[in-house]
């Protein structure tokens, strides 16, 4: 059997709404096909299906011999080879057959795990998933935390492939380079087409467009529907205040009578007509189609008042070896401005927003980081380490008001369900979450925002690049995607190594 087949497959984590129901469909082993969807809607979930990791209702089968990115280091103080040795079987030529395919030196695996790069971790974690050239490979986000020629160079890497892969990221640019079919995990169902992650959007974007369309013509004649049983109440509390009126007046009994049994037969008619009406209103409230729909999100930014926020002057890293990590930069940060920290794997971005939030923390300026006194700021780091309590708990423990983090969240497409849940059963994309509406919740002078965009849906990539050409608030971040920084319209600072 070459395929994965899905036969009424159904799953739900105990206590809460099925992630998948009935799920019917087969999945061909030559496929280079992208699984998208939405944080926390069960890609990682439908990967360990398919390995046959949880119970579900339903059959999954298949005789393909699967291999899972990325691998869990159990030593990342190893020597590259032998850590990765230790969690799959490979001969050190198929590694370094990989790598010379990846242009990378393959001497790196002679260095410990814990000492390449974000990049170069991806690439080794990659590499010895594909030293199993007869297994097809599930790939969950290999795109995160790396820069842009590496993310090409994998792009490449990956198209060249003859055997098939599953693979999850959030980079619309490179699931098109890659995919040739996509299965979609979406509100209501799961949809899987031919065609890239673009060919996916123009036919979501042209089917949203006609269920809006359609979804405002059942609005209005919902509206047009509530008016007219307002107004059949309104003839019928007319009919009876008549009544009581001319009661009131004296009439005879005769005119009471008629009065009485004329309001009757109106009361009657209406709340006849009201009844048919609420029907008409429930069936086509029925009828609405499920749009994905984002709202947009809030900062809690407060402007500083100084009009220079930061200022840099050939200010670099040094190593415990006393050697500057990068070539020295200078640059200004004024109030309202946003600057994007540029630059390959390694070459010391994320150490330079830690050492400059590490002064702030202190309060202590230097000759070559100057900066405004006081400055509240917020950091959103790169890798989130969420301890494990409730969100509840969470939220008071930061010391921001459960009511703006939970509204956060919940705009960020959190679920009621995911609100109540412990911060470690949360997916990553979640998890991302929770950091980020953490950072929007606190109050700030200026952001320093590393890599923002990781493990984010592309709806929650949106509404971010909207926030920050909305509000323009002060913030250094650092980022890769090329399209992204396009988007946002920031100023950049290249980081070299030395």
């Amino acid at each position: 059997m070459t395929n994965i087949k899905l036969k009424n497959m159904t799953f739900a984590y105990p206590g809460q709404d099925n992630l998948f129901s009935d799920v019917t469909m087969t999945l061909d082993a030559s496929w280079h096909l992208g699984l998208l969807g939405r944080n926390g809607r069960g890609k990682t979930t439908f990967l360990q299906i398919i390995q046959g990791h949880l119970p579900v209702q339903g059959q999954v089968q298949t005789d393909l011999l699967l291999e899972y990115f990325p691998y869990t280091i159990a030593d990342p103080e190893q020597l590259t080879l032998y850590a990765l040795q230790a969690v799959t079987d490979f001969e050190e030529w198929q590694l370094r057959r990989e790598l010379n395919l990846m242009d990378c030196n393959p001497e790196i695996i002679w260095q410990p795990f814990a000492t390449l790069s974000g990049g170069e971790q991806t690439k080794v974690l990659l590499a010895a998933c594909f030293c199993h050239t007869e297994r097809f490979i599930l790939l969950d986000e290999p795109t995160n935390h790396l820069d842009m020629a590496t993310r090409h160079q994998i792009a490449e890497y990956l198209r060249r492939k003859k055997q098939g892969y599953i693979v999850t990221s959030h980079d619309r640019a490179f699931l098109d380079e890659v995919v040739d079919h996509v299965l979609v995990i979406e509100a209501q169902n799961i949809t899987l087409m031919q065609g890239n992650y673009s060919t996916y959007r123009r036919q979501k974007d042209r089917r949203d467009q006609f269920n809006q369309e359609k979804n405002d013509r059942i609005k209005q004649n919902i509206q047009r529907l509530r008016e007219t049983a307002r107004q059949k109440g309104q003839w019928a509390s007319q009919a009876e205040g008549k009544k009581k009126k001319q009661a009131y007046d004296g009439r005879g009994d005769l005119d009471k009578g008629f009065l009485g049994a004329k309001a009757a037969r109106i009361m009657k008619r209406a709340t006849t007509m009201q009844r048919r009406i609420t029907d008409e209103i429930e069936a086509q409230s029925g009828l609405l189609a499920n749009i994905e729909t984002v709202v947009p999100l809030t900062l809690n930014y407060q402007e500083p008042r100084a009009e220079q926020v930061l200022q840099a002057r050939d200010l670099t890293v040094m190593t415990a070896e006393n050697n500057a990590l990068f070539k020295p930069v200078t640059f200004t940060l004024n109030r309202g401005h946003q600057l994007a920290l540029v630059g390959a794997n390694g070459s010391g971005k994320t150490r330079l927003v830690h050492q400059i939030v590490t002064a702030l923390a202190t309060g202590r300026p230097t000759a070559n980081l100057q900066f405004v006194s006081q400055l509240r700021y917020s950091y959103f780091q790169q890798l989130t380490r969420l301890p494990d309590q409730d969100l509840t708990t969470f939220a008071a423990a930061q010391g921001v008001a459960r009511d703006t983090f939970f509204n956060l969240l919940r705009k960020l497409g959190f679920s009621r369900e995911a609100l109540t849940q412990k911060l470690q059963t949360l997916s990553a994309g979640q998890q991302r979450k929770v950091a980020l509406a953490l950072s929007l919740a606190q109050p700030a002078n200026i952001y320093f925002w590393d890599e923002p965009f990781n493990y984010l849906d592309t709806y929650n990539q949106d509404q971010l690049v909207d926030l920050i050409k909305t509000v323009r608030p002060t913030m250094l971040l650092v980022e890769h995607d090329q399209r992204l920084l396009e988007q946002l319209q920031v100023s950049t600072i290249e980081i070299e190594k030395e």
